[in-house]
């Protein structure tokens, strides 16, 4: 083990990135310490799942060369990162877990890829994740199952899966996720690590899969966003990925608001724990419960009882069918005539609830969803965050059984439907809601279970482009219940 893996494996991006440039460690040598440690490391998690090795070398030396000339640097200058592989990296097989894309060599990279390389990243190699990022759960027929560095016979979430893990494993400071449904938020609870879910449109996610290389439409709820260790990391990542796509740069600048206090004590906090049609494990909601104390205790307002205008069960409804409108393109015509023919309800994967809805009935649930922004706009004139739970438990054991709408989960000794893992994602994403998370504590893994303990963390929702607002809640959390823990034997 050479020494800057033990010195920087679990070292903070900003950090990193700030020895890189006062020459304490090279580029080189941290990104030949990352390899290392994937190599001895990686095995069983199946984390990262393929490397772009020379040509990082070779971009390091570079990285170290621009030091050693005096270049202005940007904020990841020679920063060693992993990428979620649903993104596509120019010369790096792009495959988002299909079969079909598995040789896929894209010739440039996705948006935000291209905008962590501007600022100065390596990318060296690409993180695991369902087919289509289309699961709760990191797996597929190209790379196999990726588990759970804290306990592998759970799943590190998804989509975002191998990102959460490779950042639980000290591969990486920072990696690049995507969420329609959770898909950081999700990971980052399941894997201990800190994500922030950017308000919608905030940030250019053009040249992810899906859809099909090539696609030029983004996906509505969809978006594009920074996972790390670290709410800072978050934040100089946000303003990284941040800004106007390009058909609206020629004139357009984008300008995220300042968190609304400089002073915890003055932050307005409403709790929402509590649905019968989704309840959550009840020692995820002790910790929960201490996260809203914490805030309290440091002269915060905080309401157990405060709600916006409308029902979990009505906002729910309404982002799943706009989640399977929003899904649709990723089925074939036939597919969806079926579904549109069948009296039955369809026993499919995710999104396909709805996913033959007319366009009509689209526009009926989307001023649906524009009733409920407005209603949640009210009460953030009252409230500054919201603290939500992430899913209803701490990450689920490995279930890759057929079809994905049979699986269940267990709550409080209950058997509930697997998808109730998305409801609390689908109440503030489906109204383009910031959200950022951040590791509570640890609860027990089960009963019978012989791995170790696992991770939960809290969602900070908050006001529509108030992405600083969410994340400074975030940061006061992170400090008050301690943050990431490493997990043992990394």
């Amino acid at each position: 083990m050479s020494a800057h893996d033990t010195d920087f494996a679990y070292e903070s991006t900003r950090r990193t990135a700030a020895a890189i440039a006062a020459k304490e460690v090279s580029s080189r040598e941290l990104l030949d310490a990352a390899l290392a440690r994937v190599g001895r490391l990686d095995g069983p998690v199946n984390a990262v799942v393929a490397l772009d090795a020379d040509r990082a070398r070779a971009a390091a030396d570079a990285a170290d060369a621009a030091v050693a000339r005096g270049d202005g640097l940007g904020p990841l200058h020679g920063v060693p990162i992993t990428i979620k592989d649903s993104f596509q990296t120019e010369g790096l097989v792009t495959t988002s877990g299909a079969p079909e894309l598995a040789d896929f060599v894209p010739e440039r990279d996705a948006d935000p890829v291209a905008r962590y390389k501007a600022a100065g990243a390596v990318v060296f190699a690409k993180t695991n994740l369902p087919i289509w990022a289309g699961d709760a759960q990191s797996y597929n027929k190209v790379y196999g199952t990726t588990g759970n560095p804290y306990n592998i016979e759970h799943t590190p979430g998804g989509s975002s899966g191998g990102s959460g893990a490779a950042l639980a494993a000290g591969y990486t400071p920072l990696e690049l996720g995507s969420d329609i449904g959770g898909s950081i938020r999700i990971p980052s609870h399941w894997s201990g690590v800190c994500g922030h879910k950017p308000s919608y449109g905030v940030v250019s996610a053009l040249g992810q899969i899906p859809g099909m290389p090539g696609t030029l439409s983004q996906a509505d709820i969809a978006v594009a966003g920074p996972m790390a260790r670290d709410v800072d990391d978050l934040e100089m990542a946000l303003e990284v990925l941040a800004g106007p796509d390009a058909w609206n740069s020629k004139a357009y600048s984008l300008d995220l608001p300042p968190a609304r206090h400089s002073d915890i004590s003055s932050f307005r906090v409403a709790v929402w724990l509590d649905e019968e049609s989704c309840p959550i494990d009840t020692q995820y909601r002790d910790l929960l419960l201490g996260a809203a104390s914490a805030l309290e205790g440091a002269g915060a307002t905080v309401d157990t009882e405060a709600r916006p205008a409308f029902t979990f069960d009505k906002a729910v409804d309404t982002f799943l069918h706009l989640l399977s409108a929003a899904e649709a393109g990723t089925w074939t015509l036939s597919e969806l005539e079926e579904i549109a023919s069948s009296d039955d309800a369809p026993d499919g994967d995710l999104g396909i609830w709805y996913a033959a809805l007319r366009h009509r009935e689209w526009l009926s649930w989307h001023e649906r969803r524009l009733q409920q922004r407005k209603r949640w706009e009210e009460f953030f004139a009252d409230w500054d965050v919201v603290l939500l739970p992430v899913t209803p438990t701490a990450a689920v054991r490995h279930d890759h059984s057929r079809p994905a709408t049979k699986r269940t989960i267990a709550v409080n000794g209950e058997s509930r439907p697997y998808f109730d893992i998305i409801k609390w994602m689908g109440l503030t994403g489906v109204s383009w809601l910031p959200a950022t998370v951040v590791p509570v504590g640890m609860v027990p893994a089960g009963d019978g279970d012989t791995g170790g303990d696992l991770p939960v963390g809290v969602q900070i929702a908050g006001p529509f482009l108030e992405d600083r607002t969410t994340l400074a809640v975030g940061r006061f959390l992170q400090q008050a219940l301690g943050g990431f823990t490493r997990p043992d034997g990394f």
